[in-house]
C-alpha cells in the first residue's frame, strides 16, 4: 500500500493544475502511429510495416493479402525495384536496413507455390474503362479499378504484355515465367487483354465503343538519338531495339569482339551485360560524368564490372572513324556538370550501342482535345492524374514523373482511386500522413545487432555465360529472420514495456490486437514508458490545462 504524502494539496477547482496528478505533471503521455520511413519512401504506396509484421509472425497468407492491397507484382517488384524503402530505413542506423525486397519477392514465391488469389469482393459499378499500356503502370491501374467493381480491358500494341519490364528489363534480373505467372493472375480477375491493338483515336474509344473512362500509359520505347561525326562508322544500335530483339526472339545482331555502350543509367549497365552474355569479349561503358554522378544505381554498376564491363568515366565520344572512337576526358566542375579538358585519348571497338535514355511515344494524344503534350513527349496531368480531356487520365512513362517500374506501379493505384471516384461523382482526397518515426523516436536498446540477411547469388562463370537468374531468393527461414529484423518504427506491437515499467499501473491492457489505454487519474506523468518504448509509438504532450 503506498504511504500518504507528508503534506496535503487543495486546489481550487479553477486552477490551472486541478485537471493534474499532483502538481508535478506538465506532460501526459499519448499513444499514437507515426509513418514508418519505408511506407514513406515506397513509390507503389506498400503498408511495408503491416505486412512485415504478419511475416515474421509466420503468417504469410495474411502478408501478401495485405501487400496486395497496394501491389498487384510482388515476385517483379521484389527482383526490380530499386528499393528505396531501403535507402529510408531506421534500421541502417543501427547495423543494416532490413532486406524489404527480398521478403517481397519470397511473399511472392509462397503466393506462387500455395495458389494463392487476392481477396476482394466489389459490387459491380456497370463502369467500363479502357486502359492503354500492358506495363507496370497499366497493369497496376487495370488490377485496382477490378478490386472496385470496374470492367477493364487493356489494349497493348505490342505482342506480350509487360512494357518494359519484359523489353528493358533482362531474363537475368527478372525471369519471363515469374512476369507471366503476375501478368496472369490479373487477368484472372477478369481484366480483357488485348495484343497487337495500338489505339491511335481516343475520342473513338469513348463515343463509339461506350468506354466511360481512359488511363493511358504508354512506356518510353523510343530510344533518344545523339550525331556524333563518323567516317565510316561501326555498327550502331540502340539500346532499347536491341534488348528488345532479344525478347521477341529475332535474330540479334553480330555485335562483334569488342563493344562500346554510350550511357551512364541502368539501361546502359544492363545491356553492357547483356552483351556479355552473347558472347562480347570486351564490353565497355563510356560515361560523360563521374561514378558519383551515374543515373544508375551502385549495385548495378558493381555487378557490371564483377562481369567483365569496363567503365570509362569521364569520357565523351567526339568521332568515330571505322573502329576508332576519339573520345575526350571531361571533369566535373563545381556546379557538378561536366566540362571538356581538351584531352583526348582513342577506344576500339566494333560496335556502339546507344544507350542515353528514351521518351513514350505520346503522339496521338496531340489529336486529342484538352490533351496538353510538352516537346519532351510528356503529358500534363492534374493532381487526379487527369488530363485536360475529362475522363482522360494518364500515368507511368508519359508524365513527368522519374521512369521506374515502381513509380508506374504507384501510378496505375493513384489513377485508380481517382478514376474510380470520378465515375462515382466523387472525389478522392488522399488521408493526411502522421508524422514520420525518425530513428531518434526509437529505444534501440532492445535490439541486438543482426546484419542484413545476404541473397546468394549465381557464380560469376554462369552469369557471363547466359541469362539464368543472378539474384537468388530466402528460404523459409532466413525470410522470417529477416522479417523480424523490422523495428516496428512508430506503432505498438504490444511488446509489454509501458506496461511493466509504469511505477503507477497507469497502463491498462487491452487485449490482443487492442493495444493499451492511458488512465491518467493515475498517471503523473514521468515519461517512463514513451523512453523505454522500443518503436516510439508514445510520446509526452504538454498537459492539457
Amino acid at each position: 500500500m503506498s504511504q500518504p504524502l507528508p503534506f496535503a494539496v487543495t486546489l481550487d477547482p479553477g486552477s490551472s493544475l486541478a485537471n493534474q496528478t499532483g502538481s508535478w505533471r506538465t506532460e501526459r503521455p499519448l499513444y499514437l502511429d507515426r509513418l514508418p520511413p519505408c511506407n514513406n519512401a515506397c513509390p507503389a504506396g506498400e503498408n511495408i510495416q503491416q505486412w512485415l509484421y504478419h511475416a515474421e509472425e509466420g503468417d504469410y497468407f495474411t502478408a501478401w493479402q495485405k501487400l496486395m492491397e497496394d501491389n498487384p507484382l510482388p515476385s517483379v517488384m521484389g527482383r526490380v525495384c530499386y528499393h528505396p524503402c531501403e535507402d529510408a530505413c531506421n534500421r541502417v542506423e543501427l547495423d543494416e536496413a532490413v532486406g524489404i525486397h527480398a521478403v517481397e519477392r519470397f511473399l511472392g514465391k509462397q503466393a506462387w507455390e500455395h495458389g494463392w488469389n487476392p481477396a476482394f469482393a466489389a459490387e459491380p459499378s456497370g463502369k467500363r474503362v479502357l486502359v492503354v499500356g500492358a506495363g507496370p503502370s497499366g497493369l497496376a491501374a487495370a488490377y485496382h479499378l477490378t478490386r472496385m467493381g470496374h470492367v477493364v480491358t487493356i489494349r497493348e500494341a505490342g505482342p506480350m504484355a509487360g512494357g518494359m519490364m519484359r523489353f528493358g528489363i533482362p531474363k537475368y534480373r527478372l525471369p519471363r515465367e515469374v512476369l507471366d505467372y503476375e501478368i496472369q493472375r490479373i487477368l484472372d480477375m477478369g481484366v480483357v487483354l488485348q495484343l497487337n491493338s495500338k489505339v491511335e483515336d481516343l475520342e473513338a474509344a469513348f463515343s463509339n465503343e461506350g468506354f466511360d473512362a481512359v488511363f493511358v500509359a504508354v512506356g518510353a520505347h523510343l530510344a533518344k538519338r545523339i550525331d556524333i561525326p563518323a567516317n565510316a562508322a561501326a555498327g550502331i544500335l540502340d539500346a532499347v531495339s536491341l534488348l528488345r530483339d532479344i525478347e521477341t526472339g529475332a535474330e540479334p545482331p553480330r555485335l562483334g569482339r569488342r563493344v562500346i555502350v554510350y550511357g551512364g543509367g541502368n539501361t546502359a549497365m544492363d545491356v553492357a551485360r547483356t552483351a556479355k552474355r552473347l558472347g562480347v569479349d570486351e564490353p565497355m561503358i563510356v560515361y560523360r560524368r563521374s561514378r558519383k554522378e551515374m543515373p544508375a544505381h551502385e549495385f548495378e554498376a558493381a555487378e557490371a564490372e564483377e562481369e567483365g564491363v569496363m567503365i570509362h568515366w569521364l569520357r565523351t565520344i567526339k568521332q568515330i572513324d571505322a573502329t576508332t572512337f576519339t573520345v575526350e576526358k571531361m571533369e566535373i566542375d563545381a556546379s557538378g556538370r561536366p566540362q571538356p579538358t581538351g584531352a583526348f585519348e582513342t577506344l576500339e571497338a566494333d560496335t556502339l550501342i546507344l544507350a542515353l535514355g528514351q521518351d513514350a511515344d505520346t503522339a496521338f494524344l496531340e489529336r486529342v482535345e484538352g490533351a496538353e503534350v510538352a516537346g519532351d513527349g510528356t503529358v500534363s496531368v492534374n493532381e487526379q492524374m487527369m488530363t485536360g480531356r475529362a475522363g482522360l487520365f494518364a500515368g507511368g512513362d508519359m508524365v513527368p514523373s522519374e521512369r521506374t517500374a515502381t513509380v508506374a506501379v504507384g501510378h496505375g493505384k493513384k489513377a485508380a482511386r481517382h478514376i474510380d471516384a470520378w465515375l462515382r461523382g466523387e472525389s478522392y482526397r488522399k488521408p493526411e500522413k502522421n508524422e514520420i518515426a525518425a530513428f531518434d523516436h526509437l529505444n534501440t536498446w532492445y535490439y541486438d545487432d543482426a546484419p542484413q540477411t545476404v541473397q546468394p547469388a549465381l557464380n560469376l562463370i554462369r552469369r557471363q555465360s547466359g541469362f539464368e537468374e543472378v539474384q537468388r531468393g530466402l528460404t523459409d527461414d532466413n525470410a522470417l529472420f529477416e522479417a523480424r529484423r523490422c523495428l516496428s518504427c512508430g506503432n505498438c506491437f504490444e511488446c509489454d514495456n509501458c506496461y511493466g515499467i509504469c511505477p503507477d499501473n497507469a497502463v491498462e491492457k487491452l487485449g490482443a490486437g487492442n493495444r493499451f489505454e492511458f488512465k491518467y487519474d493515475y498517471c503523473k506523468g514521468c515519461g517512463l514508458c514513451a523512453a523505454e518504448c522500443p518503436s516510439g509509438a508514445i510520446k509526452m504532450e504538454p498537459e492539457d490545462i
